[in-house]
């Protein structure tokens, strides 16, 4: 059975769908699984916004069921949507039940009744970004070892295998963004967000386009305001890891730079389960 994992940061749900690249990007992939993340919505409006009411609509007949986690402390702002086919027969749970991480709307889990996906927990991420003071800096460290520490008491209670995907906000490695040297004293490529990410891995977690790609450069966000992805002057904070026990079933993984409709573009990873 394939399973292809898609994760795209969309940077405001109404935006992207009022331009129509989410749409058709939905019927040219028809991914089983989808994380969207910065959807920056309200739960009401799945009801009341008539663009993301066509959509609902649109996704219902192409197969796919929806779950979403909004912002409750702040509207407008953060956000993730899962999108899945409902022949995986998936059971969604937003948040991990930490009230200071799931009040803004960053993360649901996923699980599957599906027979050959049961044992498989998947996590649509948006990762807190640290560059607009030392306060939250403090709050993404925070974060991220407490998302870390939730994945590996899943893991030993459970013996479940684990995906999770999103924006983590840090480039990881030199070769993961254009100018390591001008940005090593700024959040998003700081020592201890770096390290963090070293510690995921020795945690038995796989980087899917690293794992696939060592030595290919490719980046998954620009910066609007500097028409950076023209020049291809980016970063690659998107990622989709993956518990050691999956990676004989990984097939494939891919950065998506031709697809436009974010400051963003979406990543891949390729199962065959």
């Amino acid at each position: 059975m394939k399973l292809d994992v898609y994760s795209w940061n969309v940077n405001g749900l109404r935006a992207i769908l009022r331009r129509g690249e989410l749409m058709e990007f939905i019927k040219t992939r028809k991914p089983s699984y989808l994380a969207l993340q910065e959807t920056k919505l309200q739960d009401h409006q799945l009801e009341s916004d008539a663009d993301v009411q066509k959509f609902m609509h649109e996704i219902d007949e192409l197969g796919y069921e929806l779950a979403h986690a909004e912002a409750s402390a702040k509207k407008g702002w953060s956000g993730v949507m899962t999108l899945t086919l409902k022949s995986l027969r998936a059971v969604h749970k937003p948040g991990i039940g930490v009230g200071a991480m799931d009040e803004e709307g960053r993360i649901i889990h996923t699980r599957f009744e599906h027979e050959s996906l049961k044992g498989i927990s998947l996590y649509n991420v948006y990762f807190p970004n640290g560059k607009s003071s030392d306060e939250r800096l403090q709050y993404k460290m925070w974060f991220y070892d407490r998302f870390l520490e939730h994945l590996l008491h899943e893991r030993q209670a459970l013996g479940s295998s684990q995906i999770f995907v999103g924006d983590v906000n840090t480039a990881h490695e030199e070769m993961d963004l254009a100018r390591p040297k001008e940005n090593e004293k700024k959040s998003g490529f700081l020592p201890i967000e770096r390290e963090w990410m070293d510690k995921v891995e020795k945690s038995g977690y796989i980087d899917s386009f690293r794992y696939c790609h060592p030595d290919e450069v490719k980046y998954s966000w620009w910066s609007m305001r500097t028409k950076a992805r023209e020049r291809n002057i980016g970063w690659r904070i998107d990622y989709i890891y993956l518990s050691e026990d999956l990676k004989e079933r990984l097939t494939e993984a891919e950065i998506l730079t031709e697809v436009r409709g974010s400051d963003h573009c979406p990543i891949v990873a390729v199962f065959n389960i």
